[in-house]
């Protein structure tokens, strides 16, 4: 990895945007009680805002006919538009329209980590080599399936801290 390839990463933090989405995928209708959906939804934008460039640059570099390049293409426009939208005024409509961002920012961060090769663990924030042994966390967590993220196997064991 060259040092403009280390750089390009650091730009974005995906062990945050996926932490900041599993406060939102999956619950029950009602969030818990002291979730600010304002600032969960700012978070969510933030990411979303720092990982589509990054994307669109990185595809970029692929073959115009590549297929990850044109699935990464088509998650950005996609996102855009999520990012454009505004919530439903009715009850709910600022959480339903968070959850729409995190499952658009949990689709950004895989098209990202496909494009770098990139794979970070969620539990311990350092990236997962190919030689790491590692386990998905929907194997270690109630995500069910919402969560496509990975982690070092000794990671699942270790306790973590309540949120």
């Amino acid at each position: 990895m060259t040092a403009e390839t280390r750089d390009d990463l650091a730009v974005v933090d995906v062990v945050g945007a996926r932490q900041t989405v599993a406060l939102l995928l999956p619950l029950p209708d009602e969030p818990p009680a002291g979730l600010d959906v304002d600032a969960l939804t700012q978070t969510l934008r933030e990411h979303m805002d720092r990982l589509i460039p990054e994307i669109e640059r990185w595809a970029g570099r692929l073959h115009r006919d590549d297929v990850p390049r044109y699935c990464a293409l088509a998650c950005v426009g996609e996102a855009r538009g999520k990012l454009r939208a505004s919530p439903n005024s009715g009850p709910g409509g600022d959480l339903a329209y968070a959850r729409k961002l995190a499952r658009s920012l949990t689709a950004l961060c895989d098209h990202f980590e496909t494009l770098t090769g990139q794979v970070m663990c969620v539990a311990c924030d350092r990236p997962i080599r190919r030689t790491d042994d590692a386990v998905p966390l929907d194997q270690v967590s109630n995500s069910g399936g919402a969560i496509t993220a990975r982690v070092h196997a000794e990671c699942a064991d270790a306790p973590r801290p309540r949120r």
